[in-house]
């Protein structure tokens, strides 16, 4: 791939968007990198994955407005199309995904964050939507996943006048979870991950889908799905040997995924 990196250790997957002299912008070519990408990840083997841009500028600084400034109606849709299914199926990852957001988070680049379950920011991290100042809307879940993130208003703030917040705001607004220097948000990122891929995976998985498919739906029907996957743990291995070493009194196992 030209403009994606893919590195495995154990565990722990690190995908890096490589477009550095474009502040790593989305263009077609990208997008179907990284959905080829995604495609390929192991997922017996990799337990949570990391997504990232190369240098310390930028993590994703929009989406190309160089291919986007000739488009026409049907093609802007099929654009937005695009995109819309890359992040779609990075959200809909049965692994934890966690961003590790270097710079400038701006248009597809915020948008592309916040299709992520956890986003860490480094302390020159900017996030934005300004494609009203162009002359469209957010065109990959930036209206949807925004305002359901951050409170209403300011979502709002942000899309119709192109309000752009610092890494210590986005904190304070629920947008990130933690602010780190430069140089220590990508050990952060791997630390966390670290600890999540430590744990059971098929109770980490199922933790995700109760939480992204209860938000869904009303908190009784939500509920029923929580019952199901709670239940469906006590077929595992994991749970037994988990629970075995807790009431032995000895160090939490390694848990086998099964």
């Amino acid at each position: 791939m030209s403009f994606i990196k893919y590195e495995q250790k154990d565990a722990i997957a690190v995908l890096t968007i490589d477009r550095e002299r474009a502040l790593n912008a989305l263009n077609s070519e990208v997008l179907g990198e990284l959905d080829a990408a995604i495609d390929a990840i192991d997922l017996d083997a990799v337990r949570c994955l990391i997504i990232t841009g190369a240098g310390q500028k930028s993590f994703v600084a929009g989406a190309d407005i160089g291919e986007m400034s000739t488009l026409s109606k049907a093609e802007g849709e099929a654009f937005g199309k695009k995109g819309n299914d890359v992040f779609r199926k990075i959200e809909k990852l049965p692994i934890p995904v966690i961003a590790a957001v270097n710079g400038f988070a701006l248009g597809g680049g915020c948008e592309l964050s916040m299709s992520c379950d956890i986003r860490l920011a480094s302390e020159n991290a900017v996030f934005g939507q300004p494609e009203t100042g162009l002359g469209i809307t957010p065109g990959f879940g930036g209206t949807q996943r925004l305002a359901r993130i951050i409170p209403v208003g300011k979502a709002k703030e942000m899309l119709y006048a192109g309000t752009k917040i610092k890494a210590d705001e986005a904190l304070s607004l629920g947008l990130v979870n933690a602010v780190y220097p430069s140089e220590e948000l990508l050990p952060a990122a791997e630390k966390l991950a670290s600890k999540i891929a430590r744990n059971a995976p098929i109770a980490v998985r199922a933790s995700k889908k109760a939480v992204d498919e209860g938000l869904q739906v009303s908190i009784d029907e939500a509920i029923v799905i929580e019952e199901k996957l709670f239940g469906s743990c006590f077929e595992t291995e994991d749970q037994r040997n988990g629970m075995a070493a807790f009431l032995n009194k000895e160090k939490a196992p390694a848990f086998q995924n099964k």
